[in-house]
This record gives structure tokens, C-alpha cells and sequence, in this order.
């Protein structure tokens, strides 16, 4: 792992594409080579620091000591000297972040994202004022300065307020200018890793003969389910970019593991084409049991003495829908699978709970994800 000027300079420069030697059926479910790995070496690397936003109309930091240590910290910068704490209602501390895209160079533009750290209502109006962004070396790698669009807003009164998107975070517009580059030279480099974004081995495998053979000759070796190493060749040797251009239109068809995610805090079930299902009998059936109390008032005669009361009449009703038996032949598609538990009429949430359950009974043919 190469380390240049204290960072890992692996800026992720996307990816790469395969063309040729596919199936039509394939080509239709293939993808560009550049959407599928990322470059060893070629990523963004974050930056981020604590500024002061001032110019805030009474919004800002109550008393934080941190504002008022920043502030005197300025302000003796400036030449003022001041011992005593300062209360500034429209001052607010800060945490400016960005990332410092792949080849950056000095003067290149950088969108910032402001967010709060102390008390302060809104940032809405707000100026940063000069702040040094700082990567993992804590050296400095761009200056931002500029003054704040939070998208939004937030007003209120006497018992009463109004409030639109999120005022404490706000974006300052190229507000980032880089000041120093992270040196990376990939022209001269004799070989490339490709690292695939999802690992798999057949998918590594495709890479390769993709490679392979829109290079002519075997320049490209799988080191695992999730790396590709690349020989540059000799014609190549100094245009590395010459050799990203031309594979990077290249189309391979990734391969997946069958898998099925459940989310049961929202009821969603995403389950890839791969799934399959061996030969299983399912019946599924509800049974609700409803209660309910009516209260019931007996008033006696006006001259009989008695005194008014209240009984509750009770009701139990019990309920139990018709379950039907489906048997699900061994291989059954994704589409047969919606479509038999469909045909039993069960809910998101009760695919769920069948789901798992063929899965504990060893018939679902994919990794089960329950988030």
C-alpha cells in the first residue's frame, strides 16, 4: 500500500468496461467495466476543520467556551487582545468538512458542508470566516470562506415557530480552495489493481477474459474474488491513461450471490433474480381475535330509591381466514415465488415470517438478510 505526503493517496477513480466475447442474453444484463472496479490508488480522500460562521442575527452559540476560545483566538490573530470571555449571540462554531477528489490541483474548487457543533438555532445568513481544512496527516490541504445556503429557514415567536429543512447544516458553493495537491503519478505506473466493488469470483474471472481479450494477450491475472491485477503493456508504458480510456468501454456481466434482504422495521423485501426454492408444501393462515366492551347504563324509576349504574357488556369475536396449501417444486423462479405467495394472500410482513421459516426448513436457495 503506497503512501504519498503522509496520506493513502487511493482516490476512487471509478472504473472500467469490457466489450466483446458476450452473449447477446449477456450483453443485455452487462455492465461498463468502470461501474463494476475501482483503481488501487485513485480516490478521494475527506478534509475537514472548525471554522466560525459569524453575522448570525442572535442564532448563534449561547456561551460555549469552545466559541469563545475560537473567537479570541481570531480576533488576537487580527491584533486585538482580549482576556475577558466573549458572548456573542451571533457568532456559531462549526464543522466544515468536503473530500479532496483524485488529482486535484492547486486553485480546483471544492463544495463544503457546514454543521453545528454548539447550541446555535440557525446558521440562515451566516459567513465562515477563513477556515484550514485538514486531512488525515494534519497537514493542510485547502482553505474555505463564504458565506452559507442552508435551503431553508426557521422563525418563531411567543409559543409559536416555523421550520423548513435543517438550519444547524449548510453548503457553501465551491467554497474550498485547494492548496495543496497529493502527489500521484499513474502514467508512470507498471501495473494496476482493480478492486471490484462487490467481491465475487466468477465476476473476477469475467473481468479478466474481458481484458484479455481486447488486449490480445494475457495482461490480466484475478489475485482473488475481489482484485484484478493489470500488466501495462509495453505499448502503454507512460499512457496509463491511454489504457484506463480504452478499457473503461469495455461490458462484463457481474455475477451475484443469490441473496434475499428483509427490513422489518419498514416491511420491505428486495430478493435478487437468483433466488431459487426446492420443493416445499406452504400454508399460511391468520386467526384474529377481536374483544370489545359496550358500556350499558340502568337508570332506575325517579321513586324507586335505586342508584344509576354501569355494566359493560362484553363480546368476543374469533376469526380465521381459509389457508391454502401451495407445494413449490423444486427451482422455482423469484417470479413463481411472488406469485404462489401472492396467491395465499399474505401481507409484506407475513412474507417475512414465511420466508424465514423456509429458510429454517433448508428450502430457500439463498442467503437470508434480516435488517
Amino acid at each position: 500500500m503506497r503512501v504519498v505526503n503522509g496520506l493513502i493517496p487511493r482516490l476512487a477513480l471509478g472504473a472500467l468496461c469490457v466489450i466483446g466475447f458476450l452473449t447477446q442474453a449477456q450483453i443485455a444484463d452487462a455492465a461498463r467495466l468502470k461501474d463494476v472496479v475501482t483503481i488501487e490508488g485513485v480516490r478521494g480522500n475527506p478534509l475537514s476543520g472548525f471554522g466560525l460562521v459569524v453575522g448570525l442575527n442572535g442564532s448563534g452559540d449561547s456561551s460555549l467556551p469552545f466559541t469563545s476560545q475560537a473567537m479570541r483566538r481570531m480576533l488576537s490573530q487580527m491584533g486585538i487582545s482580549i482576556s475577558a470571555e466573549i458572548k456573542a449571540k451571533n457568532v456559531a462554531g462549526v464543522m466544515v468538512t468536503t473530500t479532496l477528489p483524485p488529482f486535484a490541483r492547486q486553485g480546483s474548487q471544492l463544495d463544503v458542508t457546514l454543521s453545528s457543533v454548539g447550541d446555535a438555532k440557525s446558521l440562515q445568513g451566516g459567513t465562515l470566516i477563513m477556515t484550514p481544512l485538514r486531512g488525515a496527516d494534519g497537514r493542510i490541504y485547502a482553505v474555505s470562506q463564504g458565506a452559507l445556503s442552508i435551503g431553508g429557514f426557521s422563525a418563531g415567536g411567543a409559543g409559536q415557530g416555523a421550520q423548513k429543512n435543517h438550519p444547524t447544516v449548510a453548503r457553501i458553493a465551491n467554497g474550498a480552495i485547494v492548496e495543496r495537491e497529493i502527489n500521484f503519478a499513474l502514467n508512470r505506473e507498471k501495473s494496476l489493481e482493480l478492486q471490484l466493488r462487490n467481491p465475487d469470483f466468477t465476476t473476477a474471472n469475467r473481468i479478466v477474459r474481458a481484458i484479455n481479450g481486447a488486449l490480445g494477450q494475457p495482461y490480466a491475472k484475478a489475485r482473488d474474488s475481489g482484485a484484478v491485477d493489470v500488466r501495462v503493456p509495453k505499448d502503454y508504458q507512460g499512457r496509463v491513461v491511454d489504457l484506463l480510456t480504452r478499457l473503461e468501454t469495455l461490458q462484463v456481466e457481474p455475477d451475484q450471490l443469490a441473496k434475499v434482504v428483509v427490513s422489518e422495521r419498514t416491511g420491505t423485501i428486495v430478493m435478487g433474480e437468483n433466488v431459487r426454492v426446492s420443493t416445499v408444501a406452504l400454508s399460511h393462515g391468520n386467526l384474529s381475535i377481536k374483544i370489545s366492551s359496550n358500556p350499558q347504563v340502568s337508570q332506575p324509576n325517579a321513586m324507586a330509591g335505586g342508584q344509576t349504574a354501569v355494566t359493560n357488556q362484553n363480546q368476543m369475536n374469533v376469526t380465521e381466514q381459509d389457508a391454502r396449501l401451495i407445494e413449490m417444486q423444486e427451482g422455482v423462479t423469484l417470479n413463481d415465488l411472488v406469485k404462489g405467495l401472492n396467491g395465499v394472500g399474505v401481507t409484506p410482513r407475513d412474507l417475512i415470517a414465511i420466508l424465514q421459516t423456509i429458510k429454517t426448513a433448508g428450502a430457500l436457495q439463498a442467503d437470508l438478510v434480516i435488517q
